[in-house]
């Protein structure tokens, strides 16, 4: 395994892989603060030109973080299908992203090679892409899954309506959910963040858009975003939990800051199949982002990039309904500016589609970084060109709970419209009986919400 190259006159050796994988990142302030990015553009090239000439063997044969030690990469090996990756254990990784990019590669193709690939080997291929190469890569891929609806289908733009409260008042979140009815969001989930963690407010809320999908036969499913113990116990005592929610972390150690691990998933995973309210067979919410490890303490040396997609090999374990990454949520220390959210959202969108996940972006920042509402307009526009399955509508992009900026109902709308885009087709024939949409646009009633009061 080669690990030096020449470039400009200057001579670049790299230690191990750790170090290739992470100075081959585009910049990322999140790496510089872990002391592992590369010292300048020059440095930052020939790690690329290292990777590049790596073949997926050499990836699997050094594992950045073995098995033996944790326990997410045991589960992203244990994945492998050994035959596809016979087949393609020579290819380098420039090999692998010239085939991703290749015209006449198309879904069912990319679809079977991603069996034989490891998320390491996805993390390298999106270290050589352009953020045009993510787009038009991703763009190839279909991703469906199902709840009690059917999303991820071409021409198809879901949106999450989150209509969180600063106390957890059931009124309130109503008339933000109503909101983003009207304006035709809400087909990927209804989804809530609550503020008091107790499986008492959990299954209140649980009960309360439950209430509401049945008295305006809403075709969704209904989500609290709690911790996974909580809605356990929430789902034991009754609570109507249609999907199951998580957050995770690329490395057992991370996760164990998350207060979970592999075991309590997969317990988590046979209560919601015997006891939830979902048809499935997709039952699970996973939301994941770049830098938890690190502010954990837990990335062993490892960039944010690679464990952004280890988070998606173990998503992959439960065949979740969505995942998304919440990409500027942290804030700067990890993604400093509007251009590292940008590039951030993009690959994370393209290495959780390569690894098969119907995956969504909440496009957002928090109000300490330097991006604004313009930037995720960008970001938002690029992650629908590039065929997100959905992303997050919270009243007016601000969300009052979690205090962080995001997208809005009518900013989902708006990208439907312009792109010619429609809601998943279940819930645009409920739009259409409710009047909202007609003919795949928005009525003149669109955006009020006093139709349902």
């Amino acid at each position: 395994m080669r690990l030096k190259v020449g470039l400009q006159g200057s001579v670049f050796q790299f230690k191990d892989l750790k170090e290739v994988f992470a100075k081959a990142n585009e910049e990322k302030s999140g790496d510089q603060l872990a002391g592992i990015a590369a010292q300048d553009a020059k440095e930052r090239m020939a790690a690329k030109l290292v990777l590049s000439d790596l073949t997926l063997a050499d990836i699997r044969n050094h594992p950045l973080l073995p098995p033996e030690t944790d326990e997410v990469s045991r589960v992203i090996e244990e994945a492998v299908n050994e035959k596809i990756f016979a087949e393609i254990r020579g290819w380098t990784i420039a090999e692998l992203r010239e085939y991703l990019l290749r015209q006449e590669t198309g879904n069912s193709e990319i679809h079977r090679i991603s069996r034989g690939l490891t998320s390491e080997m996805v993390a390298a291929a999106a270290k050589l892409m352009s953020n045009l190469d993510l787009i038009q890569a991703a763009s190839k891929m279909e991703v469906t899954s199902h709840c009690n609806i059917t999303i991820g289908q071409k021409g198809v733009l879901a949106g999450r309506a989150q209509p969180n409260h600063p106390t957890d008042n059931i009124q309130g979140i109503k008339a933000s959910l109503f909101e983003a009815l009207s304006y035709g969001i809400g087909d990927a989930v209804l989804g809530i963040n609550p503020v008091i963690d107790t499986a008492e407010s959990v299954k209140d809320i649980l009960l309360e858009t439950k209430e509401v999908m049945g008295k305006w036969q809403i075709p969704t499913q209904n989500c609290v975003l709690a911790h996974v113990k909580t809605q356990m116990r929430a789902i034991r005592q009754g609570a109507p939990a249609d999907l199951v929610f998580q957050s995770l972390a690329g490395s057992e150690d991370g996760n164990k800051a998350f207060g979970i691990h592999i075991e309590l998933l997969d317990e988590a995973d046979e209560l919601i199949r015997r006891e939830g309210t979902g048809t499935g067979p997709n039952l699970w919410y996973f939301e994941t982002g770049q830098g938890s490890e690190l502010s954990a303490e837990a990335h062993h040396g490892i960039d944010q990039v690679t464990l952004e997609s280890r988070c998606y090999g173990l998503a992959r374990r439960y065949k979740p309904f969505i995942v998304n990454t919440v990409v500027g949520f942290i804030g700067p220390e990890y993604l400093y500016d509007a251009k590292q959210v940008i590039r951030a959202g993009l690959e994370d969108h393209f290495m959780g589609k390569l690894q098969q996940l119907p995956m969504g972006v909440d496009v957002c920042y928090t109000n300490h970084m330097k991006a604004d509402q313009n930037d995720m307009d960008n970001l938002a526009v690029l992650l629908a060109a590039a065929g997100v399955n959905y992303i997050i509508g919270v009243p007016m992009a601000d969300d009052c709970m979690l205090n962080y900026q995001s997208t809005s109902y009518h900013d989902i709308a708006t990208l439907r419209e312009m792109l010619g885009l429609r809601p998943a087709p279940e819930f645009e024939r409920w739009l259409e009986r409710m009047g909202i949409m007609e003919n795949g646009k928005l009525t003149s009633i669109a955006g009020d919400p006093t139709i349902f009061m």
